[in-house]
């Protein structure tokens, strides 16, 4: 019988009125490419519920890829090759989805999210080393505790059709 790992990753008691405000900064001209240098909403659709999400996210540039990761179950919702809507710098795009949930991806891409955003690696409790380092434990540890890590290409334009509905 396999036992569930509670997520290291954790929330704030606050975190629905975090993530609205958040969201809100994120489509405010002008402030939001001050934040939105480090944060993206992410846009989806519960695969049961049909409930649609905005989830408020850092990412870490690569080249013409955004990654990010996270443990929570929003992110057992993104599939490989099924494109979601993203807000970045204040403009809705579409975006592809590589999904990566297996041990050595997950560890690759969490190492360098870490070592570029020290809050990422403080939110997902990975220590750094005086380098900078994320340590292999906790990387590791982060995945075997359900982590996911996530490569969003931004496509150049989202038709108005394809945006998703406003979520508060």
């Amino acid at each position: 019988m396999s036992e569930s790992i509670a997520p290291r990753a954790s929330t704030l008691p606050i975190q629905a009125i975090a993530n609205r405000l958040v969201r809100g900064l994120l489509r405010t001209p002008l402030v939001c490419r001050a934040i939105g240098g480090r944060l993206i909403t992410v846009y989806v659709t519960g695969r049961k519920t049909g409930r649609r999400y905005s989830i408020p996210i850092a990412y870490t540039r690569d080249g013409e890829h955004l990654l990010s990761g996270s443990p929570f179950a929003w992110g057992r919702n993104l599939r490989s090759d099924e494109p979601i809507a993203i807000r970045l710098k204040g403009k809705l795009r579409q975006a592809d989805v590589e999904v990566f949930s297996d041990e050595d991806g997950v560890v690759r891409l969490y190492e360098h999210m870490c070592r570029d955003n020290r809050v990422f690696a403080n939110f997902n409790k990975i220590t750094l080393d005086d380098a900078g380092n994320p340590r292999a434990a906790d990387l590791h540890a982060a995945w075997a505790a359900g982590a996911r890590a996530f490569r969003f290409t931004p496509r150049a334009s989202t038709p108005a059709s394809e945006r998703p509905p406003s979520t508060a």
